[in-house]
């Protein structure tokens, strides 16, 4: 089967919605000839490992899909090789709504989208939960030392697809750091060229 991005997104009620909307006809030769995605290259690891956060996307047995935004310091998700990312999950709010319905279907989504840049990648994966005390070499390759929290799981993602998204409809929005950058760059400016 191709590693195309199709296969998992449009299903036969996709192409049906395509269809009645007039798009199915340029999507039906991505099925076929669209690339193989599933392969994450420099640019695909660089967007990843420089987010500070993205969204979960899980399904619970009940049918029922559940988003989770998923926040730490910038890298702390990590490509461990061209088809795999991982992250150490710290404890939260003990829900545990993702870990559940990944024990259960263990086929995700992730969204890491760039507000500045607006760029957007999505990625289909199957994904498992290991504990962290029986793949040390894997833990410490994912640990964050200056990050003070509590280790629970290591969530790793076997990567299926992934395709790039339109900029068209996302509103660029800063951190209070980017803007400080911004703010700093600037400063740095005016006083090199205007001598401020």
């Amino acid at each position: 089967m191709r590693q195309n991005f199709t296969n998992y997104a449009f299903t036969e009620s996709v192409k049906k919605a395509q269809e009645k909307y007039g798009s199915r006809e340029l999507y039906s030769k991505m099925d076929n000839n669209g690339p193989d995605q599933y392969q994450l290259f420099h640019r695909e690891t660089a967007h990843i490992e420089q987010m500070d956060g993205f969204y979960l996307s899980t399904v619970g047995e009940n049918g029922w899909p559940y988003v989770q935004f998923r926040g730490g310091p910038k890298g702390f998700v990590k490509v461990i090789d061209a088809e795999t990312i991982g992250f150490v999950d710290f404890r939260g709010n003990r829900q545990y709504i993702s870990t559940g319905n990944i024990s259960a279907n263990n086929k995700t989504a992730m969204i890491f989208l760039d507000y500045p840049s607006r760029t957007r990648l999505k990625v289909w994966a199957e994904s498992e939960i290991l504990g962290p005390e029986d793949h040390p070499d894997l833990r410490d390759q994912l640990m964050l030392p200056d990050y003070k929290a509590n280790i629970e799981r290591l969530m790793i993602f076997h990567v299926k697809a992934f395709d790039w998204n339109c900029p068209q409809h996302i509103t660029p929005k800063f951190s209070i750091s980017e803007i400080q950058t911004l703010i700093n760059s600037n400063h740095e400016f005016r006083q090199q060229i205007l001598g401020e």
